[in-house]
């Protein structure tokens, strides 16, 4: 008979818990389960993601397009590479509208009329077009001399040696109201004398003045744009901006043509109608009340002879104003 023996085992001992321990598994987190993610959130922050990048592209091209807009309308030129000299003409270059350092932001050229000169009692301030810079308009200077006016001819700031700035409607503006408080103040000259006379955009901007100011004695136009903002809106980037809120320039004829109340000498050129009106509207002529004169020119670069003789007889007829 086999006999069994019982084997006792003892019990495994297992290290006391400290109170540490305890504590720390009651903060332990329950084990989670993977989360699932849903194919319509998904796509949905995808679509999100794809506008929100569309979005911030549009709005760095319209920042891109306010910026630069200006360089569609606007040509000038840093380089002056013709003085009055060139033509023969003796001149004082002359600087104005000087900052709190003392430093002028406009220069410009004095031309004066000889001591026999015909029209000498007028000063013609020349509000040049949105191209290069004065030296540019040297002929047209020249021609202004030989009818016996005395000019002051200036660059915008951004143009010419003038103060950096980028041209705008309203900087053309301020520069030009500068160029009259100079003549006025610290030339002495009587504004009932003084007489704009601006070519192309320059024209428009001399329009605009000449409007505000119905104690100077005149103003030229010589082919005033029509649709000067036509170079900003018909680019191909434009259709894609708002670029009517983004562009605040207009240099609109009709407003202040209706608002003119001196005498006025518009040139056009005959080569050019686009420039006098669109098709459809008014001639921006017509809607002048004050006293005016019109001369059709011949063709669209005319010599100064066939603005000389006009602009003679113009002056001829203003009233007399001191």
């Amino acid at each position: 008979m086999t006999t069994h023996k019982k084997v006792q085992t003892k019990p495994v001992a297992h290290p006391p818990v400290s109170a540490y321990e305890r504590a720390l598994d009651g903060w332990r987190p329950p084990t989670a389960s993977a989360p699932t993610i849903s194919g319509r959130w998904l796509l949905t922050a995808v679509g999100l993601t794809i506008v929100a990048a569309a979005v911030s592209a549009w709005g760095a091209l319209c920042l891109l397009f306010w910026q630069g807009s200006w360089q569609l309308l606007y040509h000038p030129s840093a380089a002056v590479t013709r003085t009055p000299a060139s033509v023969g003409l003796a001149f004082e270059a002359v600087g104005f509208a000087t900052t709190d350092a003392g430093q002028p932001r406009l220069k410009g050229w004095w031309i004066a009329a000889g001591p026999e000169a015909r029209f000498s009692r007028y000063t013609v301030l020349y509000l040049d077009g949105q191209n290069g810079n004065m030296g540019d308009s040297v002929e047209a200077l020249a021609g202004l001399h030989a009818v016996g006016v005395n000019v002051l001819a200036f660059d915008y700031r951004g143009y010419g040696q003038s103060q950096f700035a980028r041209p705008s409607e309203a900087h053309w503006r301020e520069d030009s109201e500068w160029a009259l408080q100079y003549l006025a103040g610290t030339r002495q000259i009587a504004v009932g004398t003084i007489v704009l006379e601006g070519s192309e955009l320059g024209a428009n901007l001399a329009l605009e003045i000449a409007a505000k100011h119905p104690e100077l004695a005149g103003v030229v136009l010589r082919q005033p744009l029509d649709a000067p903002l036509h170079a900003i809106f018909s680019d191909p980037r434009a259709r894609l901006v708002p670029a009517h809120w983004l562009v605040r320039d207009r240099f609109d004829l009709d407003a202040p043509a209706a608002a003119l109340h001196i005498p006025s000498l518009w040139f056009y050129s005959m080569a050019a109608p686009a420039q006098v009106g669109l098709p459809g509207r008014p001639d921006t002529f017509e809607r002048v009340q004050a006293k005016k004169m019109r001369v059709w020119l011949a063709q669209s670069a005319p010599s100064e002879k066939e603005i000389e003789n006009p602009l003679s007889r113009w002056l001829d007829d203003l009233p007399g104003r001191n």
